[in-house]
């Protein structure tokens, strides 16, 4: 029997696999991006009042009315947004889900979509999934920049649409208006999508601010704007996202997600509508714990023998680590990890795992830093054998 070509073509999640490993060891785990410190009071109080109260069985399956109301205000007040809650907001089983559904629901056989590499490793296998061809434009370090012109030759009349992640996963690189406004502009001229993953964008740096695409000028119909609360809220394992879109967009989205996975989590959806209304504190000190963060870990990195790239959002850095490669006399990334497990206890992904073309990730990690303080305080105790 010969089995699906499609779901052959891809492997399973390097990083949730480095997570294994790193679990099997009793090590530490900076390669998958969670945070191991609790979620704030008021918000777990707020999924625990909503069970109470008995809210266990289906919502409506594009998302409760209390959720996309307040997803609505929250994006207004947040990123210059002005959406209907009724007919443009779809709530999905996190921003993966948001992905693949708004992928599926777009895509047509023979389409392309354009993906900036380094990227998330799931938006290969999404536009695989999507039975679409995707093209790659590199972004460079140290800044991840991109060539302009290399994007425009990119797009074609087969472009369907165009993934944005801004804070970006791996390299916490922030999109910059100039960047976002050409992409708006070939978006325009080939009418294509952008599809804008947008999960870190509480979590800037050196006075970088983020920037939603489709509040620019002529792109909110062709934007669908992906995020979720996994990472502002330190819930990634609630499992709710959303997808935003233009009214005829969206009910396609709905459409998929309805045979996909029905609804995400009725009392979590309570939760996360309590969350759209936090003041503007709660998320000052979350930027601020990961901005020491980021600082304390990227001395620490450096003083190991790590060289390091900008990383100006998220809580990422993908880094170079050629010089420890020829220390522990490995002939790749993935052997890298597993000798620096072996080594140290600190778990990492490697860099190939974000890239098609290999040979561009075959010298680089990721790590993460969204962990307490006590945990960045004994990954250095462990990252200094190294020295």
């Amino acid at each position: 029997m010969q089995l699906s070509k499609t779901a052959s073509s891809f492997t399973e999640s390097v990083i949730r696999e480095m997570t294994r490993i790193c679990d099997s060891v009793n090590g530490i785990n900076l390669s998958q991006g969670f945070p191991d410190f609790p979620t704030e009071e008021v918000i777990k109080n707020a999924a625990v009042k909503a069970i109470l109260e008995d809210v266990n069985q289906y919502s409506v399956t594009f998302g409760s009315e209390n959720l996309r109301r307040a997803i609505a205000n929250k994006v207004k007040r947040f990123n210059n947004l002005t959406v209907d809650a009724e007919n443009e907001i779809t709530v999905t089983c996190g921003a993966t889900e948001a992905m693949l559904c708004a992928l599926k629901a777009v895509i047509n056989p023979g389409d392309e979509v354009i993906i900036f590499e380094p990227f998330y490793e799931n938006y290969g296998p999404d536009v695989i999934l999507s039975g679409a061809a995707a093209r790659y434009i590199t972004l460079h370090p140290p800044k991840w920049q991109f060539d302009y012109e290399e994007l425009r030759r990119a797009f074609n009349e087969k472009t369907k649409a165009i993934v944005i992640n801004t804070p970006n996963n791996p390299t916490g690189k922030v999109f910059s208006k100039t960047e976002l406004e050409y992409i708006a502009k070939l978006c325009k001229e080939f009418n294509a999508l952008a599809i804008c993953d947008e999960i870190y964008e509480h979590i800037t740096y050196d006075g970088e601010t983020h920037i939603s695409i489709a509040s620019l000028p002529g792109m909110y119909e062709r934007s669908i704007t992906i995020n979720s609360a996994s990472k502002t809220y330190s819930v990634t394992g609630w499992r709710v996202g959303w997808a935003i879109a233009p009214p005829n967009i969206t009910k396609l989205i709905r459409t998929v997600h309805d045979f996909m996975t029905v609804g995400a989590p009725a009392p979590l959806q309570e939760a996360v509508a309590y969350c759209m209304e936090l003041k503007e504190d709660y998320y000052n000190k979350l930027c601020n714990h990961y901005y020491e963060a980021r600082n304390y870990m990227s001395k620490v990195l450096v003083d190991c023998g790590f060289e390091l790239y900008e990383a100006q959002g998220a809580y990422y850095f993908l880094v170079n680590c050629e010089q420890l490669m020829k220390q522990f006399s490995v002939k790749d990334d993935f052997e890298f990890s597993r000798a620096l497990i072996e080594k140290t206890g600190i778990a990492t992904v490697p860099g190939t795992s974000f890239y098609v073309n290999k040979l561009k990730g075959f010298h680089q990690v990721r790590f993460c830093y969204c962990k307490s303080f006590d945990t960045l305080y004994e990954s250095e105790k462990r990252l200094r054998k190294l020295v």
